[in-house]
């Protein structure tokens, strides 16, 4: 067994002039080869970028010969380059190939050749040596840090709730249900309940994490697993979250268009103009509006995509829709003042796509109950959740963001298994 030194000294991106005379080492998969005779011009690419490597002597049949892709490592010296692509070179002096690429491939990861979408999903850890697939979770990922990073600013604990639940956490029929050591038990589609909860004693939370929904829907926003960002916060009104749902958002946007233009550019998407505030509409006002569109609604009907698509025509990008009829939101949802057909509540919307719900909860244990009961859920199915509210339940607020749809909204996405790495609906259970 011939003993190969795998570790590397640069990625692609650091080379640069001031390394010129300097010896390094690159590891990365072959991009390109061009064959000139006597030395071979190779294109290197790892996660950060490509680099040229100039294959001379005993290495250039092995060069000439790698299958594209192929994982390799090459040590050499840094020289200036006359390529109008890269300003430096590295002149091989050790060229190994690590692991040979099999052809034919199921897609071509450089996307010059375009892939079914179906097929980049089958082979999803290969699409991802593709930059514009790679941009997008290098964004995904940035996007989590500075939503952590506002959230820890503004004295939220993060948490972690259970994904294996005895009981629906909010009243839904859209449950997957298991086998549980001879009990039933379901996937959590949202830490709804728990993260209420929580408030009793850490008083503001939220929890990143996925979660899970047996709708059977065909649509290029739905998924069975998804990803949530859920907040709840003691003492807080229902605007006061919406105040935080505009910092959390706003940060992202702000973060991506100053920090992470290289990334929005590779992924083909645009700056995302953003001013710091996001109109609020009232349920009513959306009504009004529409019937001025000659879209006629009865106060407590839910808004159809058709509805919504049409105010998204109205206010371009991000808009809050508050105080919807109590009766289309949860039981643990409160009512609004002065006014109880009305809750305390909140959808955020990019055009037709709802991004967040949220409101302020009841804390009162004997509304709940009743609420309960209007609603045609038993109170005893709720118990366990229930008795905490008999230990001083605080008034809370909280929401939850879909992070997925969000990313279509940033990456500029039209269909949210592109921003998701093995994305889940009710045709695919594999990779």
């Amino acid at each position: 067994m011939v003993i190969v030194d795998i570790h590397r000294t640069h990625y692609a991106r650091q080379l640069g002039e001031g390394l010129v005379g300097s010896q390094v080492r690159i590891g990365g998969w072959i991009e390109d080869v061009r064959d000139i005779g006597k030395l071979a011009f190779m294109t290197i690419r790892d996660v950060t970028g490509a680099c040229q490597a100039i294959v001379t002597g005993d290495n250039v049949q092995a060069a000439v010969q790698a299958p594209r892709q192929s994982a390799v490592i090459v040590a050499g010296t840094v020289q200036k380059s006359k390529a109008k692509d890269f300003p430096v070179e590295v002149k091989v002096t050790e060229f190994t190939i690590l692991t040979k690429a099999v052809h034919p491939l199921p897609i071509d990861p450089t996307g010059r050749v375009e892939s079914a979408p179906d097929k980049r999903l089958d082979a999803r850890a290969l699409d991802l040596r593709n930059p514009k697939v790679a941009a997008i979770f290098h964004l995904r990922s940035a996007g989590l840090k500075v939503v952590r990073d506002t959230l820890r600013g503004e004295g939220f604990v993060e948490v972690n709730t259970p994904k294996i639940i005895g009981s629906a956490s909010e009243g839904g029929a859209n449950l997957f249900g298991f086998d549980y050591f001879k009990r039933k038990a379901y996937l959590a589609q949202s830490p709804q309940l728990y993260k209420e909860q929580l408030t009793l004693g850490l008083d503001r939370v939220f929890e990143i994490g996925p979660y899970f929904r047996a709708e059977n829907s065909h649509t290029v926003r739905h998924l069975t697993e998804f990803t949530s960002i859920d907040v709840e916060a003691a003492f807080l009104d229902y605007e006061d979250v919406m105040d935080l749902v505009e910092k959390v958002v706003g940060n992202v946007i702000r973060d991506f268009n100053e920090n992470h233009k290289a990334e929005l550019a590779a992924a083909g998407a645009q700056e995302i103009p953003f001013s710091g505030k996001i109109d609020r509409l009232t349920y009513e006002q959306c009504l009004d509006e529409l019937a001025k569109e000659g879209e006629k609604l009865s106060f407590g009907e839910d808004l159809s995509d058709a509805a919504l698509r049409k105010l998204g025509e109205i206010h371009r990008g991000f808009y809050f829709i508050m105080d919807w009829p109590l009766k289309l939101k949860p039981f643990y949802i409160h009512e609004k003042e002065g006014d109880e057909r009305l809750s305390k509540s909140f959808d955020l919307q990019h055009g037709y796509l709802e991004l967040v719900s949220g409101g302020r909860r009841l804390h009162d244990p004997e509304r709940l109950r009743s609420r309960l009961a209007e609603q045609g859920l038993n109170p005893a199915s709720f118990s366990e959740h229930l008795k905490a509210f008999d230990w001083g339940m605080p008034p809370h607020s909280g929401w939850g963001l879909g992070y997925d749809r969000l990313m279509m909204v940033l990456t500029g996405s039209q269909n949210v298994r592109d921003v998701v790495l093995y994305p889940r609906d009710t045709d695919r259970l594999t990779p």
